[in-house]
């Protein structure tokens, strides 16, 4: 080869070089959006989650269709009753929670950890990053039972692809770790955290509620490791930071006002409540929110000022098809005429059986003036769920100051140390505070002293161990009922209030999914395709079915 040969094989490979490195450069520009950021910024991950907790229009259904109806507080609505009401087995609807969370809040959450975990500027933002990974990762165990936790958001991070599903045993012993470790960590010589749309970036309500949330952990656990239970329980009370004591201390997820609508784009619109969305409802004239018997009655025959707080009797006729407005409110006129209200018991439709009715003077007046209106009102006795509760700007319920109180309560019980407190003390204040809640929170009229002290005085703890524990959890059970995933967890781990099964009810032969009412739901079956190693073990563990009548860990209540 000559020298002028080998100059031009050279020049040709410099060329190729130059040109290939300006190819890949064009490329790279070419794919790279420049109005997207190169890193997220931690603090807007965590503001995501938050806000997806109660704002994922897609994801609520699960309270809706499942929850509300295993708790038994709400019923007749066709999304209620077909599916927990009547024990209906539908995959895509029990993995609302997993196919949400995971994607979405989880990875962001675990993203901001593993990126602020080196950076000693962002000690603040990180630890709120872990006390909000464990409360949503509690919403997930305490529904599925065993799950990814420890392996959960390291896809991209750390390719694990098919994480591991850690017993639930791991995971609640893990959270008390992390809990007690992130309270440690703030300081308030460090970074502030901002797009926190629950404490505003206060580093003192977080400790409250990371140390609240042991409480709520170290009790959930108490009839499987009772020890362990105590000592995280009596732990957390001593921790740094101190626990939720007033209202000015609840965890609130705070929502913007915003018009309801079930279009395509309301799926990725997090900023309202989504929750009192569909609780509205989509066809709100016809499917309303009705509540179940069970709760319903709980209040009312024990004479509770919070039963026409929370249920109102309505006709719905002139109401607004996107506002609780317009709605002819009957509630008093029944209660005038002594006219029984017809709520539906667990496993009925709002149509089944129909209900007796009563000619209403309200509406015969109406008519007169608008003859589209039947005087006659059937439906309009089954008792709703009051307007309060359906505004875009209703707060999202992490964990209040009531839930401490009753949950100090039961400590108390138990003859834990909880201070100088009595159960009995606790449990009025509980009950207090939770009264106070709907007036501060939901606009609903005050509960008065003197109404409070009647309703205490006929409703007090009682005097045996079993009988001051349902009186203490069929309590949280009436304050949960804004916080449906703790409602059915609490309710579970206490066996309180004693729930019968809808097949009790006359509605047996309905109950495609078994009579026994569920006790967890079921993985999505996708898993056993996308994760089928950590599927399978953690199939095994619970004798090789994926059974929504398997306990969890934790649910050992006769």
């Amino acid at each position: 080869m000559n020298f002028k040969q080998s100059y031009i094989i050279l020049l040709l490979v410099a060329s190729a070089l130059f040109f290939g490195a300006c190819s890949d450069e064009y490329l790279e520009n070419l794919n790279t959006d420049p109005s997207k950021a190169a890193t997220i910024d931690p603090n807007a991950q965590l503001t995501t989650a938050q806000l997806q907790t109660y704002g994922d229009l897609g994801m609520v259904e699960i309270y809706r269709n499942y929850h509300y109806a295993f708790s038994q507080h709400l019923m007749g609505a066709w999304n209620t009753t077909n599916y927990g009401g009547r024990h209906t087995i539908d995959n895509n609807e029990m993995s609302r929670i997993w196919t949400s969370f995971y994607p979405n809040a989880i990875k962001n959450l675990t993203d901001g950890m593993v990126r602020t975990a080196e950076d000693p500027d962002k000690v603040n933002i990180h630890s709120a990053l872990r006390i909000y990974r464990v409360y949503m990762m509690s919403l997930i165990t305490d529904i599925y039972g065993d799950a990814p936790y420890s392996e959960a958001g390291l896809g991209y991070l750390d390719s694990k692809f098919n994480p591991r599903y850690d017993t639930q045993e791991e995971i609640y012993m893990d959270f008390f770790k992390e809990l007690d470790e992130a309270v440690a960590a703030f300081d308030s010589g460090k970074d502030q955290i901002t797009g926190d749309v629950i404490f505003d970036g206060n580093p003192g309500q977080w400790k409250k509620l990371a140390n609240s949330l042991r409480l709520r952990f170290a009790m959930r656990i108490s009839d499987v490791a009772p020890e362990k239970a105590r000592e995280e329980f009596e732990t957390a009370l001593q921790a740094d930071g101190g626990i939720m004591e007033t209202g000015a201390d609840d965890a609130l997820i705070e929502y913007l006002s915003i018009a309801f609508s079930f279009g395509q784009e309301a799926y990725a619109d997090f900023r309202g409540n989504a929750l009192s969305q569909l609780l509205f409802g989509n066809d709100p004239a016809n499917n309303p929110s009705y509540l179940c018997a069970t709760f319903f009655n709980q209040m009312y025959e024990n004479g509770d000022p919070r039963t026409f707080r929370i249920a109102r009797c309505y006709y719905d006729g002139l109401m607004s098809a996107t506002s609780p407005t317009n709605r002819i409110d009957l509630t008093q006129e029944m209660l005038d005429k002594g006219i029984p209200f017809e709520a539906r018991e667990p496993g009925a439709y709002s149509w089944e059986p129909w209900p007796p009715g009563y000619e209403s003077d309200i509406l015969k007046e109406l008519a007169e003036s608008n003859p589209s209106i039947d005087p006659f009102a059937t439906r309009e006795t089954e008792p709703k769920l009051a307007n309060n509760f359906l505004r875009g700007d209703n707060p999202g319920v992490v964990m209040t100051s009531a839930e401490v109180k009753f949950l100090l309560a039961e400590a108390a019980l138990k003859e834990w140390t909880v201070g100088g407190s009595t159960a009995e003390e606790l449990y009025a204040q509980g009950v207090r505070a939770a009264m106070d809640f709907l007036t501060d929170n939901y606009g609903t009229e005050a509960v008065s002293e003197e109404e409070f002290d009647s309703y205490l005085a006929a409703n007090g703890i009682g005097h045996t161990f079993e009988k001051k524990k349902e009186a203490i959890n069929t309590q949280a059970w009436i304050l949960h009922f804004t916080n449906p995933s703790e409602a059915w967890a609490n309710q579970r781990r206490s066996g309180y209030p004693r729930l019968l099964s809808p097949a009790e009810y006359g509605f047996e032969q309905f109950l495609t999914g078994g009579s026994e009412i569920p006790v967890r739901l079921s993985y999505p079956v996708l898993e056993s395709s996308y994760n089928k190693k950590s599927y399978e073990e953690a199939l095994a563990r619970m004798g090789g079915f994926n059974s929504w009548n398997t306990t969890l860990w934790w649910d050992v209540a006769k």
